[in-house]
């Protein structure tokens, strides 16, 4: 379970909110800029130690880590970081997104899928496991969020589909995600068709006949052009009487 301890704190500085200036000045000392927000209360602009940051990202419970986070001089609350942003070219943190966290209070958060077993349609029939699903939203109380929901395929065979409804749950948690929802199948080895050079040189082969051309222009041509012809000849005889 995602629960905070002693050990998982985030210690914070209060700043004062500005312009994209003073946040940069924030990151130059080495520090994130990060607001903390909820709880009905106002909003605090504080900076944090990016370091500090990434071990809670990185941690088993990651992003759904309960933590306890002490601001200097100033309140002390459970947490959890409910966004992030990194600098595209060097991955540093650029800001972070803090909410308070009431324990009595349920909260909303999508927990990661984890397959558990060998699937018998791959071990026997030869298919291909293939996960459609990776993480199911959930709602319960803070200490209760799981670090993952495991998902046996073991008797997964062709034809059978585990779906969301399917997914092992207690009490305490409550499944917000459409519950007809695929999240694991067995499928077949799709084989890649190449084609031969018999089929290749037949295919080629095999051109489209060109259409028929219609030579009526050609004939209107002739026609035209017989009027005068007769024209000459009748000249011709003249002369000749002549």
């Amino acid at each position: 379970m995602a629960t905070a301890t002693e050990s998982n704190v985030l210690e914070a500085l209060p700043r004062t909110p500005g312009t994209k200036n003073d946040a940069r000045r924030v990151r130059v000392s080495g520090k994130v800029p990060a607001v903390l927000y909820g709880a009905g209360k106002e909003s605090v602009s504080v900076s944090l130690d990016p370091r500090q940051v990434s071990r809670i990202l990185h941690s088993q419970t990651g992003y759904n880590t309960i933590f306890d986070l002490a601001l200097d001089g100033g309140e002390r609350t459970k947490a959890m970081i409910v966004d992030w942003q990194y600098e595209p070219i060097k991955g540093a943190l650029l800001h972070i997104d803090l909410k308070r966290i009431a324990m009595d209070k349920a909260l909303t958060v999508s927990v990661p899928i984890v397959l558990k077993g060998e699937a018998a349609g791959v071990k026997q029939q030869g298919g291909i496991l293939e996960q459609l699903l990776r993480e199911v939203e959930i709602e319960c109380l803070p200490g209760d969020i799981p670090t993952s929901i495991e998902a046996d395929v073991s008797e997964l065979v062709f034809g059978k589909v585990v779906r969301v409804s399917d997914l092992p749950h207690g009490e305490k948690l409550k499944f917000l995600t459409d519950p007809n929802q695929p999240v694991v199948h067995v499928t077949t080895v799709k084989e890649e068709v190449v084609a031969t050079p018999e089929a290749v040189a037949a295919e080629a082969g095999a051109a489209p006949a060109e259409p028929e051309v219609i030579k009526k222009g050609k004939q209107e041509t002739e026609e035209e052009g017989a009027a005068p012809a007769s024209e000459k000849a009748e000249k011709s005889e003249k002369k000749e009487k002549k």
